[in-house]
């Protein structure tokens, strides 16, 4: 009899879990806005899409939303190279 109960109590608590989703951040934009839904179990969500900390307050202002800097946003990287193949240097 404690067999199938807690075979039954384990697949209860397998279908109960949320799934897990992979958070992607934007490295254009150095802000993100972590807004934060009701509803739990990963709800909550990252909008990266603002170019400064004043943008990213005045979208969240009145929401339960909080503004971070981005951790993937290459802050002081260098510019890319620029190859043409018309400029060679021999």
């Amino acid at each position: 009899m404690r067999t199938p109960f807690l075979t039954l109590i384990a697949i209860a608590a397998l279908q109960s879990a949320a799934p897990a989703e992979a958070q992607t951040f934007d490295p254009r934009y150095p802000v993100c806005m972590h807004v934060y839904t009701s509803g739990g179990f990963g709800g909550d969500y990252y909008d990266c899409s603002f170019a400064s900390i004043p943008q990213c307050r005045a979208s969240a202002s009145g929401r339960a939303a909080n503004c971070d800097v981005n951790p993937y946003h290459a802050f002081n990287a260098p510019p890319p190279a620029r190859h043409s193949r018309y400029n060679r240097v021999d």
